[in-house]
Parts: structure tokens; sequence; C-alpha cells
């Protein structure tokens, strides 16, 4: 299988360029960030800065001018002391995987700037996330510093995210194959995982395994935070302790992506550890009958409010005949027992925006996971494949690794 190369990122810049118009964009990539003390948090790519450059290295910077038909890359400062202790991108490398020829120093991109904003008096550039106030978390500051200089030397910056958003939700012929790829290694490893099961007493040992599967067939690793729970656990969305004991006859959730060639998978499965409770058995057949229904709704052209609110039919009629709730239009219920979406985009990033579409179209990869956590009863189930949208309907691209219990 091929892996990306300067001709797939120089396209990529390219549909770039077409939605430009002439306009001038500059994308920072992100800095590197502290993990404690004098260590840093391995690095990980602002996702639309790697799908236009393929630099997988911190404090880089991208310069497309679509009038000019160019792209720049902006080197960082590295001092003589940190090339030694740390590895950097060379430039000719640098050269060879984003098929960009002319790499500049930060001063350079700065006087070509402010020479720039003669011509251009809009500049854009790619912003923070949506709703990224509300994040628990400090956001990587490199944008925000990009932006805090663009409005030093333009009159006016505006967001780009929403274009590239669009062009990012079709994926390519390439895109598609390196996905499966991370979802077929991520299903081999569940599938290992549950061979192997009653081997297995605490979740970091499954924890392991799995990150030693994906490492070992060439992942960079896993594309987010493994979620390896079980027990009453599984009652919690996102759990990443993964040290409990496990639990006979309980439930155990594994909800992990490899990433492939920058791509990435995000599959649930719930299993049961030995012989499952009568509850674990019935909570976990709703879950699956909605999911089958669910993802049948999915084909090109389906508006996307006609889709939620499809979903939130299917799902209340199972936690009704479930006697979980006394009635459809009890929401606050409703949303206790499934407070997250069933469905996201999935690409580069895990949860990737579609571009805000009114209706989805042919080459769109998202998941669907509805699940049911019970508090009170400390039982969670939530199953996820990964779906691509047709020309004529949907293909499930994890279809093939079993959702038994």
């Amino acid at each position: 299988m091929k892996s990306p190369d300067g001709s797939f990122f120089a396209h990529n810049r390219e549909k770039v360029m077409e939605k430009l118009q002439g306009g001038l964009l500059v994308v920072a990539g992100y800095t590197a960030m502290q993990l404690t003390n004098d260590e840093q948090v391995p690095f990980a790519q602002e996702a639309t800065f790697w799908y236009l450059t393929g630099v997988e290295f911190p404090n880089w910077w991208l310069i497309i001018d679509s009038k000019r038909r160019k792209s720049w890359l902006v080197e960082p400062a590295i001092d003589d002391q940190h090339r030694i202790f740390e590895e950097s991108l060379l430039l000719d490398n640098a050269k060879e995987i984003s098929g960009i020829t002319d790499i500049i120093s930060k001063d350079e991109a700065m006087s070509m700037l402010r020479t720039a904003s003669r011509l251009h008096p809009i500049v854009y550039m790619v912003d923070l996330p949506d709703h990224s106030e509300s994040f628990d978390f400090t956001l990587n500051p490199a944008i925000r510093e990009l932006k805090d200089t663009l409005i030093r030397t333009f009159k006016t910056v505006r967001d780009f995210r929403l274009e590239i958003a669009k062009i990012r939700a079709i994926k390519q012929t390439s895109e598609l194959e390196w996905m499966q790829s991370a979802i077929d290694l991520t299903g081999a490893g569940i599938k290992a995982v549950r061979e192997k099961l009653p081997k297995y007493t605490y979740e970091y040992q499954i924890e392991a395994d799995l990150t030693q599967t994906f490492r070992y067939a060439g992942a960079s690793g896993h594309a987010f935070e493994p979620i390896v729970s079980s027990g009453a656990s599984t009652a919690t969305v996102h759990y990443f302790s993964n040290n409990n004991r496990l639990k006979k006859g309980g439930p155990l959730m594994l909800d992990i992506g490899a990433r492939v060639n920058g791509y990435a998978a995000d599959i649930t499965r719930t299993i049961a550890v030995g012989k499952p409770t009568k509850r674990l058995v019935q909570i976990h057949a709703a879950v699956r009958s909605a999911q089958s229904e669910i993802i049948e709704l999915l084909r090109p052209g389906l508006l996307i409010t006609d889709y939620q609110n499809s979903v939130d039919t299917i799902m209340k009629r199972h936690l009704v005949d479930l006697r979980l709730m006394k009635n459809i239009d009890d929401n606050t219920a409703y949303r206790t027992l499934l407070p997250h979406s069933v469905s996201h985009g999935l690409g580069i990033d895990v949860h990737e925006a579609l571009g805000r579409p009114d209706v989805f179209l042919p080459g769109m990869v998202l998941t669907v996971e509805p699940g049911i956590y019970l508090q009170d009863e400390k039982l969670g189930v939530r199953i996820e494949d990964d779906i691509l949208i047709t020309d004529t309907g949907h293909k499930n691209l994890s279809a093939k690794l079993s959702n038994d219990l």
C-alpha cells in the first residue's frame, strides 16, 4: 500500500487554491507542549496542516498564495544545541514529504507577509476548533499566536476552516485505503483480545496487547487514548484509566482505533467477560438492534436533520421497550441514558468536521455508535462502526468484525 507522498499533499493544496480564488492562506502547525518538568508531550500535528504538508514536526508554517499558485514552508528556528538533542526535520526531507520546494525562515516569511498585505487586504487562516471555549484543557498556542501576528499585519483575518472541512469531508480513494487499513488493523486487535480474553486479569493487559498489535504492524499507534473499560466503568462514556480488574459476567468495552498513514479508525465493541448476565444480554441486544436500524438509514442525499430525528426516534423506542423511559417525550431521561451524539465524522481527526452539510454526500465517512449507560446499575453498552457514504447507499467498513456479545 502506497503511503502519502508529496504528490498527495500537492493535490490537496491545489484543491485549497481553487477554493481560495486568488486569496492568501497561512496555516500554523502545532507547537510542542510540556508533559512534565523538562519533558514534552509526544507530538501530534494539527490535522489540516498535515493534510496540506505531511510535516509531522512542531512550529512549522505553510503559506499558500493562490493568486501566484505557489506555496512556501516556513521552518522554525532551531539552534545547534537543540538539533543535537531533539529530532528535527531536515530541509531536503521536508521538500520530499510536502512536495514544496521553497522553504523560508520565519523572518523571511514575515517580510513576505508584510509585502503581501498590500495586495491582499484579507488573509485566511485555520482558526481554533468550534466550541473550543468550552474545552476543559489548554489549547495548543500555535494557532492563537499566528492569528495575533496576522491581525497585526493584515487589515482583515478570516477563518478558512469551513471551506477546508468541506474538502476533507469527501475522501479520496487513497484516503479510504488508508482508513480501511486502520479499520482492519483495529478489528484484528479486537478479535485477538476476544480470543485471548480468558487469559486477561486487568484492563491494562488488554491495552498493552492492543498497543503491541498496532505498533508491530507499522501503525503509528492509537489514533486516540484507548478506552478499555470493564464492569461499572462502562457506564462512563470516556474512561481512560484502564486499570481495573475484569469482573466475570460483566461487560468489557473496547473503544479503540489504530492510526495508519495519518488516518484513524474508531471502533467500539462491548463483549462479555465469561458468561454474561441476563441484563447485559438484554441491553446489548437493544443497542445492537438500534445500531443496525440506524446504519440502514444512511444514504447520499439524506438530510442530516432527518437522520438525527430518526436516530432519536429509534433510540427512544428501544429505551421505552426496555422500560428505561416511560414515554418517548422524556428528553431528560433520554439524554441521561444516551448523553453523546450517535455519529461523528472520521478521517485524520477522530472527530472530523464534515463541513456543516445539509445532506450526506458520497465519500463521507462517519461513525455510528449508539449506547445505553445505566449509572444506577453500573452498566454501559456501546457498539460503534465506521460507515462510508457511497453513490447508492453506504458501506460498513468495519462490518467483518463481529459485534456479538
